[in-house]
C-alpha cells in the first residue's frame, strides 16, 4: 500500500521525499568541500607554527650548511629554469594562497629548464642540487619572486645574479613548496607572525560559511505545479508562450481569406458616371476630441521588465537593475533552475553560462561547474 500524507495524496509525499533527497545530497557535498578546507587551513596553521626544521634532513646531500642553518624540505625530481627575456618580477610577499587552480607540468613561453635536480629549502636559502652544479638564492638577496599561476613555476631574480632563474617543481608538490618557501623567507625577515595571523584570519573567514542542515520539507509544501510534467519549467516555458503568442497575432497581417483575390479581379469596373448626375459629396463628419488615455502594457513590455528571466512570482529578473539577491525565497527553485550545490552558496544570486542559478555571485569560483557566471539576478 503506498504511503500517503495526512490528505491522502500520494504524489505529494513523493515530492517531499525527492525534495529531501536532493537536498541532502547537495548538503553532503557542500559539507565535505567544507570540511576538506578546514582540515588543509588548519595543517598549514600547524606546520607555520611548527617548521623548524633540522641539520639531520640535510644528510646524504652533497651540501655543506653554513653554522645556524637547517634544512625544512627537500624534493627530487626539480628543474632549473631560466628566463630568455629578463622581466621585472613582483618584491617577495608573505601572500598563502590556498585556492589556487590545478597546475599543468609545462613550461612557460619564454623559459626553457636548463638542468635538474633536488630542490632544497633552508631557513637561509633556496638551492637546487643539479646534475651541472649547485644554484642557490639567498633570501636576503631576493628582489622578485613570482609563482606562475597556471604551470608549477617559481622564478626568482636576485642582486648578485643577471638572469632570471627558477625552479620548475612536480605538480603535486608545488603548492607545498611554495608555502614552505614563504614560510621560510618569513622567518628570515622575521615576520612568521604575519603568516600565522593570515591563516588565522582565513579559518575564522572559512568558519561563517560552514553550511547549514537543510529543513525538511512536508508533504504538505508541495503545490499542484509539482504534478505538472516537466515542473516550474514547463509552467514557465508555457507562461511565455502566452505572452509572445497574442503579440504576434496583434502586429500581424489580418488573414486574407480563400477565392478573395478572384473575386476582386472579377468585378466588373464602375461605370463612369457624368458630373452632373454625381451624388454631391458628404461632408466628412468632425473628429471627436481625442482623449488622453493611459496606455495598456503589452505582453512585451511585461517580457522586458524579466529583460529574459523565466516568469515568476518572486520579481527577480536579469534588467541590471534593482538590489542583488542575498537571500533568496525558499521556493526559487521552483521557478529558475536551481545548481546543485545551489543552498550552499554563501554568496549573491548569479545565472551560469549552463543556464543554472547559483547563489556564489562576488565568491572566487562562482558558477564553478557551470561555464562561469553569466549575469547577475536582480529584484
Amino acid at each position: 500500500m503506498a504511503e500517503t500524507d495526512s490528505t491522502g495524496s500520494t504524489w505529494r509525499y513523493k515530492w517531499a521525499q525527492r525534495q529531501n533527497e536532493q537536498r541532502q545530497r547537495t548538503y553532503r557535498g557542500a559539507e565535505q568541500a567544507w570540511q576538506r578546507r578546514d582540515e588543509e587551513l588548519r595543517r598549514l596553521r600547524t606546520l607555520a607554527v611548527d617548521l623548524e626544521g633540522t641539520v639531520a634532513a640535510g644528510a646524504g646531500l652533497p651540501l655543506e650548511l653554513a653554522p645556524g642553518e637547517t634544512v625544512l624540505w627537500t624534493m627530487p625530481a626539480a628543474q632549473l629554469v631560466e628566463v630568455r627575456h629578463t622581466a621585472v618580477l613582483p618584491a617577495p610577499d608573505l601572500t598563502v594562497e590556498v585556492d589556487a587552480v590545478p597546475l599543468r607540468h609545462r613550461l612557460p613561453d619564454g623559459v626553457r629548464a636548463t638542468d635538474a635536480g633536488i630542490a632544497v629549502v633552508t631557513n637561509r636559502r633556496l638551492l637546487l642540487l643539479g646534475g651541472r652544479g649547485r644554484r642557490d638564492w639567498a633570501y636576503g638577496k631576493m628582489t622578485g619572486l613570482s609563482h606562475d599561476p597556471a604551470a608549477p613555476v617559481t622564478l626568482i631574480q636576485a642582486i648578485d645574479r643577471r638572469r632570471t632563474s627558477g625552479l620548475l617543481l612536480p605538480t603535486d608538490a608545488a603548492a607545498e613548496f611554495r608555502f614552505v618557501l614563504t614560510l621560510a623567507f618569513a622567518d628570515a625577515i622575521e615576520q612568521r607572525a604575519t603568516v600565522v595571523a593570515q591563516l588565522d584570519e582565513l579559518i575564522a573567514e572559512h568558519a561563517q560559511t560552514q553550511p547549514f542542515r537543510p529543513p525538511v520539507i512536508t508533504p504538505g509544501q508541495a503545490r499542484i505545479i509539482a504534478r505538472i510534467p516537466g515542473g516550474p519549467r514547463a509552467v514557465a516555458v508555457a507562461a511565455a508562450l502566452a505572452l509572445i503568442v497574442p503579440a504576434v497575432l496583434f502586429e500581424s497581417d489580418p488573414p486574407v481569406s480563400p477565392g478573395s483575390e478572384v473575386a476582386v479581379a472579377a468585378t466588373p469596373a464602375a461605370t463612369p458616371v457624368p458630373a452632373k448626375l454625381a451624388a454631391p459629396r458628404a461632408k466628412p463628419a468632425p473628429s471627436a476630441s481625442p482623449t488622453s488615455r493611459r496606455p495598456t502594457p503589452t505582453p512585451a513590455a511585461t517580457r522586458e521588465r524579466l529583460c529574459g528571466a523565466p516568469a515568476n512570482p518572486l520579481g527577480y529578473n536579469f534588467c541590471g537593475d534593482g538590489w542583488r539577491v542575498r537571500e533568496p525565497d525558499h521556493r526559487i527553485c521552483d521557478w529558475f533552475d536551481c545548481a546543485q550545490d545551489f543552498w550552499a552558496g554563501r554568496g549573491y544570486l548569479v545565472q551560469c553560462r549552463d543556464g543554472s542559478v547559483s547563489l556564489t555571485g562576488g565568491r572566487r569560483n562562482a558558477c564553478a561547474g557551470h561555464e562561469g557566471v553569466r549575469r547577475t539576478v536582480h529584484t
